[in-house]
Formats: structure tokens, C-alpha cells, sequence
């Protein structure tokens, strides 16, 4: 909490020179915050553990510290309890559902751009890590005072378009879609790569497709708008169903054939050069990356020539200070081949280009492949969570109207599979667990809505929340644990948007949820005397405000009731 920050500052300032970084300690007894020596070592001739022996020594308690104390490196400050008590919730109090939110002094103008799906095949399990990523990561960014652009690219042409309307054209007969319309572009996809192992004509056939596309055949271009609305009718009923929204949509269509004004460019300064066989391509070997191929020797573009096109296009439009691309892990080295032609360029703006890197989510069978349908579907997935939690619901309250259950099943259903998929490190693979996504017990976003809603339903029972208390009451460990992971909530909020991780958030509000459960385990809240009840009222009330704020940043609502 800044206040208490500030007084351990204010302390140290009178004996230590420079910057002070103030820690928060892992371990329960080693006070709520700490002061590493290290830094100090070279400059006083002295080991980190004297030094803070001396530290100790020297620095005298006040209104705010109860007690100080030399640890090994460390310098532990304990926080007087009531004092910390009264200014934690009422911190909390304060801000209400903007607590946890701050307007840091570099809040700038920030593009993310997600979930870029190629319109041939619906949106699977790996576009929802992709979206909840960008959405949550949204909400991390708007919480720290930056201006948020959502924007989103439809990779509508190319090779593996022409597939699925290839096998359209040849077994479809021109039916129109019998589920939804994504769904039924994908059976094509996959139709196509079951027909091209018996058949490899096919694609040679699918590539002389993209040559009549790009020639603009009328028949092959109606084709394709037919086949591509229905594609992006069907995202959008899914975008729908995850409340997800852009401020700017963009189509490569409009656009593949205009990176090659850029490749001109290049040449021109010297930064491309040209082979014999026509090909353009960047020398990136001085910079420790592969060359790249940038337009190939028939003049055709690649998917680097139309990003260097795109990111052009976007900085125009928004004039961005940091540009977000939201993209598998699979893209990594296109990612830094294209940043440093973007520095090589000299574009003003190639700095604040950054690839939110996140790994493949994969199943316990291994590897998910759309082309052979071993992939699970995101709109399959959701009405499993959903049809889960609407039989437990119902197994429980059977006297429920069957609006209530659907939205509530949606609430939680939507809310564990969100959780599930947030909690891992965005960086590092991961194995969808149809058990454990869904279970409702256990680290999972079920676990804490339930401690949002058992929390509401004390405050319900009481009736009005007193808008004054005696705080300096909460001095029991469970209370002060309690007050210390609320106060730390900004801090947490701070440091998972500067990182890109929503995990932080997930893993916090697991480590917030577990203290007041061990709380509400062992002391009375209705039942306290009236003092110390209107206390513990606070507490929950303000427990339950940082929990509906955590899962708000993770887009996951709070049930009126589970």
C-alpha cells in the first residue's frame, strides 16, 4: 500500500542514499515489508547481512512501524496493525470498483491487435487463449490510465482459403450452411485435406484458385465473398457470446498487394536487395536472425511483405505509442525479423512494436490440426462448460426460472474456462484438461466466484454495511493477512500489465480467496460483538469488492448467487 510504502521510505531516506526498493517479504514472519542490503555493499566496504544489522539498529518505529528487524540481507519492517488496519480499507472504500486502477505518469496510446483468424475455419480452443489474453490484457492496460485501440485482422485470402471453397465447389452443390456458417466453412477445410491425400492434384487445383482470386475471376471471387461472410457471421456470433469488440476491424484483402510500396521502398535506400531470380529479400544476418524473402522472384507477396504493409496502415490510422500483436509462439522469429526491418526502415514508431508471445495449447492426445478436425471447437467448448454447470444448477435449484439458470450457467461456465486458461503463464505451453477446466472446486474461477458470492450473501444477511468502523479491531493473523493481500492488490494489477501476464491477477485472487476462507473458518463475523461485527463487515465487504475488481480484469462476472 503506497501509504505504508511511503512511511518505510521516509524512514530509510534518513540513513540511505539513492533510490529505495522496498520488497514484500514471501515469508509470513518476516514482516510485511523489507529492505535488501545489497545495493549498499560496494559502497560501505560491509556485507548486506551487517549492514542491515546496523540498519536495524539505527531506524526507530513510528505511528506506521511497530517493529524493525535485520534478517540475513534483509531489513524487515512490521507495519503497526490499527494504523494499517484503518488505512487499508479505507483505501479500499474509497475507490470501490476503481480500486486497484491507477494513471501511471507514461500511460500512452496502446493497439492490441487479436485474435487474426483465417476466415476458412471456426475459431478453436487456441483462438480462446488468444482472445482471453487480449481481452484481459486490455483490461490491465485501461486500469493503468493507458488509451486502449482493440483492432482485429481477418486473414481472408490465400492458399488455405482456396482449399475450403476449392472443396465447396466440387462436393457442396451449393447448399447453404445446415449449422453455423464458420462450422460449415471448416467441414470443407477438413473435407479438402481428406480428399488431397487420395487426390495431391488438389493442390495444384487450390493454387490455381489463388491465381484466378487474384486475377479477380468474377465466378472464384463470388465464390469466395459467400464463403467469407459466412466465415465472419459465424466469428461474430462467437465474439458476441465472449462480449469482445474492436474499435477497427481489418481484412487482408484490402491490402495483401500494398506491401509491395514498402519493398520499393527498401530498395530504393539499399536496405533490400534483389537476386538474380527477381526475388527481394533483407540481409538480417549482421542482426543474429535469418535472412527473409520479402517478395518472391513471380512478384508475389508473402505474409511479411503484407505486416510490413499493415503496421503502416495502423500507426496512420491510430498513431499508436506501442503496437500489441497478440500471436502464437509458433511466430516468434517472424516477429523479430519484422521489428528489425521496421528499426532498419527507421520507422519512428518500430520501437513500441511488441509480440505478446503466448504457447500452444494443446491436447492430452497431443497437437491440435484443424485441416484434420482434431481440434476443439471454441463454440463446442462453451456449450459444454455451460451445459455442465446448467445440470448442477438445476441439480441444486430446481425451483430456479430457466432464464436464471442459463445466464448464471453462462456466468460460471464462461468464468472457469476463462480462469483455467489465465492462471497458466501465457508464455508456456499448455494441455487443455476437460476435467480440470470445468471442475468447480480447487484453484479455479468457480472457487472464487463462490467466495464473492458466500461473502455478499454474510452482507445480505446483516443488512446495511456500516459506513464507519473501528478497523484498529482487526489485529487477529487472519485479519492482517487479509488486510496486507487487499492492500497489495494495485501492486499486483501494476505488475501484470507492465508484463502482459493475467496470471498474476488469477494467482492472486487464488491466494486472496484461500485467506478468507481461513478466516471466516476460524472467526465469528454476525456473531462478533457489534464493534468488532461492523469491523469484520468492512473487511468482507472490502475482500469481496478486490475479488469482484480481479475477476473483472480477467472479464469474469460474480453470480448474485451459485
Amino acid at each position: 500500500m503506497d501509504q505504508a510504502r511511503q512511511a518505510v521510505e521516509a524512514l530509510l531516506a534518513e540513513h540511505v542514499k539513492g533510490q529505495i526498493a522496498l520488497e514484500a517479504p514471501e515469508q509470513l514472519g518476516f514482516g510485511d515489508l523489507a529492505f535488501p542490503c545489497f545495493s549498499l555493499s560496494k559502497e560501505l566496504k560491509k556485507s548486506p547481512a551487517q549492514i542491515a544489522i546496523d540498519l536495524a539498529k539505527q531506524l526507530k518505529p513510528n505511528a506506521w512501524v511497530s517493529k524493525i528487524e535485520a534478517k540475513g540481507p534483509y531489513v524487515n519492517f512490521f507495519l503497526e496493525p490499527k494504523t494499517f488496519a484503518q488505512a487499508a480499507l479505507g483505501e479500499v472504500l474509497k475507490y470501490s470498483a476503481k480500486y486497484g486502477s491507477a494513471k501511471i505518469p507514461e500511460a500512452g496510446r496502446i493497439l492490441i491487435e487479436y485474435p487474426s483468424p483465417n476466415t476458412n475455419k471456426p475459431l478453436h480452443l487456441g483462438h480462446l487463449r488468444n482472445i482471453f489474453l487480449g481481452q484481459s490484457s486490455s483490461n490491465l492496460l485501461l486500469a493503468q490510465g493507458h488509451t486502449v485501440i482493440q483492432a482485429n485482422l481477418n486473414q481472408d485470402r490465400g492458399v488455405h482459403i482456396c482449399k475450403s471453397m476449392l472443396a465447396y465447389q466440387k462436393w457442396g452443390n451449393d447448399a447453404l450452411p445446415n449449422k453455423k456458417s464458420d462450422h460449415y466453412v471448416g467441414d470443407w477445410y477438413v473435407r479438402f485435406s481428406t480428399e488431397s491425400k487420395k487426390n495431391p492434384e488438389l493442390e495444384k487445383e487450390a493454387q490455381a484458385m489463388l491465381q484466378k482470386w487474384e486475377e479477380e475471376d468474377p465466378e472464384i471471387r463470388a465464390l469466395w465473398s459467400k464463403m467469407n461472410k459466412w466465415a465472419l457471421d459465424g466469428f461474430r456470433q462467437t465474439y458476441r457470446r465472449l462480449g469482445l469488440h474492436f474499435e477497427k476491424e481489418y481484412y487482408e484483402h484490402e491490402y495483401y498487394d500494398k506491401g509491395k510500396l514498402v519493398i520499393a521502398e527498401g530498395l530504393k535506400k539499399g536496405i533490400f536487395e534483389k537476386r538474380e531470380d527477381g526475388a527481394i529479400l533483407v540481409n538480417l544476418e549482421d542482426h543474429n536472425l535469418p535472412n527473409k524473402i520479402l517478395l518472391r522472384g513471380d512478384g508475389t507477396s508473402i505474409y511479411m511483405t503484407q505486416d510490413l504493409y499493415l503496421a503502416k496502415l495502423k500507426f496512420k490510422d491510430f498513431e499508436y505509442d506501442r503496437s500489441i500483436y497478440v500471436v502464437a509462439s509458433e511466430q516468434n522469429l517472424h516477429f523479430q525479423q519484422l521489428f528489425k526491418i521496421f528499426e532498419l526502415l527507421e520507422y519512428d514508431w518500430a520501437k513500441g512494436c511488441y509480440h505478446l508471445s503466448y504457447g500452444m495449447v494443446n491436447l492430452p492426445s497431443g497437437k491440435m490440426k484443424s485441416r484434420e478436425g482434431t481440434v476443439v471447437d471454441a463454440d463446442d467448448l462453451l456449450d459444454e462448460v455451460e451445459s455442465l454447470c446448467e445440470a448442477e444448477i438445476k441439480k441444486r435449484h430446481p425451483e430456479l426460472p430457466e432464464a436464471q439458470i442459463t445466464k448464471r450457467a453462462k456466468q460460471i461456465g464462461l468464468g472457469a474456462l476463462r480462469f483455467f486458461i489465465l492462471k497458466q503463464d501465457p508464455i508456456k505451453d499448455m494441455v487443455y484438461n476437460p476435467e480440470e477446466s470445468v471442475a468447480l472446486e480447487g484453484e479455479t474461477g468457480p472457487y472464487v466466484q463462490y467466495a464473492a458470492v458466500r461473502i455478499a450473501a454474510i452482507l445480505r444477511k446483516h443488512g446495511n454495511v456500516p459506513e464507519t468502523s473501528d478497523a484498529s479491531l482487526l489485529t487477529a493473523p487472519e485479519e492482517h493477512l487479509l488486510l496486507k493481500l487487499v492492500a497489495k492488490f494495485p501492486e499486483v494489477v501494476s505488475t501484470a500489465a507492465r508484463q502482459y501476464k493475467p496470471s498474476h491477477i488469477a494467482h492472486y485472487l487464488i491466494e486472496l480467496t484461500q485467506a478468507f476462507n481461513s478466516f471466516y473458518h476460524v472467526h465469528q463475523v454476525l456473531q462478533a460483538e457489534p464493534k468488532l461485527r461492523d469491523a469484520r463487515l468492512q473487511l468482507c465487504l472490502t475482500v469481496r469488492q478486490v475479488l469482484e475488481n480481479g475477476l473483472g480484469l480477467l472479464n469474469i462476472e460474480v453470480p448474485e448467487e451459485m
